[in-house]
């Protein structure tokens, strides 16, 4: 039986398993300054049911996603780390596209989210679902089913230049990118392009509007549906080294479309963050997910640096939440007086980092952790990305202050902090410390107050 044959099994099982999933239990555990934007880890199925019992059911304007593309490969990430013999660079395993049960086996896992989503889209929402050549024919005709024929809207064709040879077929250089409403009173806001005369010379025609440029004469006409973007080049400031990522010109023309200042995008398949860079630029609120840790560190380190305020939800389930011991971060702390003020200086110091073999992992991510500890054996702190402070720890959500993150860039990374905070002796003060390493690893060790403040006055 061909697999055209078993679409309608396949939409009844994934039928099923959308009416019987439960919302994860999703905790916020990190508030980058005050925002609604949310970067969640965990699978995007149960966060997906967790924000449809919470209310966000219609409230999303547009939905944009990346998911896997039915590739059969493994996707990584390249890891560079600093030791004593110079930079190395490490691959690690960002996510897999391989499915044991097949074509069929995808398209179930994708149909059951296809549907989530429908539930959070509003009534004049979007949904572009990103692909390519493996899969969007099946993919296209589950939308169909899920969304209606009559809601589908385009068909964007995003032609590149690199990838894709072969001397077997025609070099494939372009995705395809599925737009569908839920309803036939969506939103669109199509972008204007300039459309050459032919010959480049003036038509004259009567109510038609022509204008000259070094090129020659055009007219500006609604966009067509074959966009020409540059991949994300090797040495542009906004890459990620995250495997498959996406540039941001093509995310910007998406949400420009489909949303309007304000608005709700999200994207549950979000890797290193494109989706939440772009809608932060043009003024957007964003919901993002994905359940690797590399790609949730990644956006986090990525949108922080723009300057983006967010909340980061973590699933508490084990499956989901991953391993907690995969590290351990040593940290100190001292406060000091200051001159002319009625504030205290604290100062906050990492001293070592150990990366631990993961428990809960595969071989190849224990293969990686076992290169990284190797390489940063001489310096362990060199396998941190990116640190914070929360100079007062309330127990349940780390809050850094201002000034009170540091990122690793080509220059190394910053391992002293000091930060003016109101000089309060009750000792009730908890300090705590978080970093995030090169793997996706996040650790965390609360400084106890009264500790600090005496041995600060011996």
């Amino acid at each position: 039986m061909g697999l055209i044959c078993k679409l309608p099994q396949i939409i009844e099982k994934a039928k099923k398993e959308y009416e019987e999933i439960k919302g994860s239990n999703f905790t916020v555990e990190e508030e980058l300054g005050e925002s609604e934007n949310l970067l969640a880890m965990g699978d995007n199925a149960g966060f997906m049911k967790h924000l449809l019992e919470g209310g966000m059911g219609g409230k999303v304007q547009q939905i944009y996603i990346d998911p896997p593309f039915f590739s059969k490969a493994s996707y990584d990430a390249v890891i560079k780390v600093q030791s004593s013999e110079g930079e190395t660079a490490v691959k690690h395993m960002a996510y897999e596209d391989v499915w044991k049960e097949g074509m069929a086996e995808y398209l179930k896992m994708l149909c059951v989210r296809l549907m989530l989503m429908k539930d959070l889209l509003s009534d004049s929402g979007t949904i572009w679902v990103h692909l390519d050549w493996h899969g969007v024919h099946y993919v296209k005709l589950l939308m169909d089913e899920i969304f209606g024929e009559k809601n589908f809207i385009n068909e964007i064709i995003w032609t590149y230049k690199s990838g894709g040879s072969s001397k077997k077929h025609f070099a494939r250089k372009h995705d395809t990118i599925l737009v569908y409403s839920k309803t036939n009173k969506y939103y669109l806001n199509l972008p204007r392009e300039k459309s050459y005369n032919r010959g480049l010379k003036p038509y004259r025609f009567k109510g038609v509007e022509e204008f000259q440029d070094e090129t020659g004469w055009y007219t500006m006409v609604n966009m067509k549906d074959v966009w020409s973007i540059d991949m994300v080049g090797r040495t542009s400031a906004e890459r990620t080294g995250y495997a498959t990522q996406k540039p941001e010109a093509l995310l910007e023309r998406i949400v420009a479309a489909g949303s309007r200042e304000g608005d709700i995008c999200a994207d549950f398949f979000c890797g290193s963050g494109t989706l939440g860079a772009a809608a932060g630029k043009l003024g957007r609120r964003w919901i993002c997910c994905d359940n690797g840790p590399l790609a949730v560190a990644a956006a986090m380190k990525r949108l922080s640096r723009q300057g983006q305020s967010m909340k980061v939800a973590r699933c508490l389930c084990g499956e989901c939440h991953g391993d907690q011991q995969a590290a351990e971060l040593t940290a100190s702390a001292y406060i000091t007086p200051t001159l002319f003020s009625d504030k205290i200086c604290l100062t906050v110091e990492l001293i070592a980092y150990e990366l631990r073999e993961p428990v809960m992992a595969g071989n190849k991510v224990k293969q990686t952790h076992e290169r990284v500890a190797k390489a940063a054996e001489d310096n362990p702190l060199t396998a941190i990305d990116f640190w914070s402070v929360d100079p007062d720890y309330d127990g349940h959500i780390f809050r850094p202050g201002p000034g009170a993150a540091f990122y690793r860039d080509k220059k190394g990374l910053c391992t002293e902090m000091k930060l003016e905070i109101p000089a309060d002796d009750t000792g009730q003060r908890k300090i705590a410390v978080r970093t995030v390493d090169i793997l996706g690893n996040i650790s965390c060790v609360i400084l106890d107050g009264g500790e600090i403040f005496e041995k600060s006055r011996e």
